[in-house]
């Protein structure tokens, strides 16, 4: 009976009332704000996924960007890519301003540091490095009192982990640790164009709260940027698919129609 009453206690799910939301994080990408209803749920971590040239950087860059504008802390993990060469090959945003990096609103981090730091230098972690890792990531977002998290790419951690269980580990204590800080978490996940899965390892998707498939869709001679929300956790959203299209204004979105055809609408 005491078993019983614990498990009853733990499993206890959160009511919500009848048309009562969630709280939002309004990205700034107005088009994929438009999508979401308002923007991603709070403490939610979402898997930007996609292949080569997609855009999924520049788009993560700038829902950071936004945040930071807006008052909140917010952090870059880069793990593959120094963030000073990140910088360098931005897009030159008009509405960035370096100031939020010397505030430290924007904050950029990279991996090999922490990789160092914790001296997690083997080529494969084990279950405890997993903890480990996860623990310091955790640290530094409730330290820095982080609101808004980018890790790209989640791929790359992936490699170190090799197996199935160990990245279920990794991003089911992630996800629970940063969601208990209040913080919403971008993962950028790395696939191939004939990929018919939405991450390398099939792991990862399943765990996310939501994913955000970005592609390359050849017309007419031409490579256009596509955006499609496939599944977000915590609100109604479009399924359609969209050109995604950057510019120095920021990332733009159009829905295409079918037959290929792009919409003269905004997103």
């Amino acid at each position: 009976m005491r078993i019983i009453a614990v498990l009853t206690m733990v499993t206890k799910p959160i009511v919500r009332r009848a048309g009562e939301e969630r709280n939002r994080c309004v990205t700034g990408v107005e088009g994929l704000d438009n999508i979401l209803n308002g923007g991603i749920p709070r403490g939610n971590t979402v898997l930007f996924t996609g292949s080569c040239g997609t855009g999924k950087t520049s788009i993560s860059l700038e829902y950071l960007v936004h945040g930071a504008i807006d008052g909140e802390n917010c952090l870059f993990i880069s793990v593959t890519e120094a963030s000073v060469k990140l910088l360098e090959n931005i897009i030159p945003y008009e509405f960035f301003d370096d100031s939020l990096i010397k505030k430290g609103k924007l904050v950029f981090v990279d991996m090999p540091v922490i990789y160092n730091k914790l001296g997690l230098v083997t080529v494969e972690f084990t279950l405890e490095d997993v903890d480990t890792l996860v623990k310091a990531i955790g640290s530094i977002v409730k330290e820095l009192d982080i609101k808004r998290l980018v890790i790209d790419s989640i791929t790359s951690v992936c490699y170190r982990l090799k197996t199935e269980e160990k990245i279920r580990e990794f991003i089911l204590k992630l996800g629970k640790t940063l969601s208990e800080l209040g913080c919403t978490t971008i993962l950028v996940s790395e696939i191939s164009p004939t990929a018919e899965r939405y991450s390398l390892y099939g792991v990862e998707e399943a765990i996310a709260d939501g994913i955000v498939l970005m592609g390359n869709l050849e017309r007419r001679g031409d490579l256009l940027r596509t955006l499609q929300v496939v599944k977000m956790r915590g609100t109604q959203h479009s399924r359609a698919k969209y050109v995604l299209d950057l510019t120095p204004c920021g990332v733009l979105l159009v829905p295409l129609l079918k037959g290929g055809s792009v919409s003269s609408g905004g997103g």
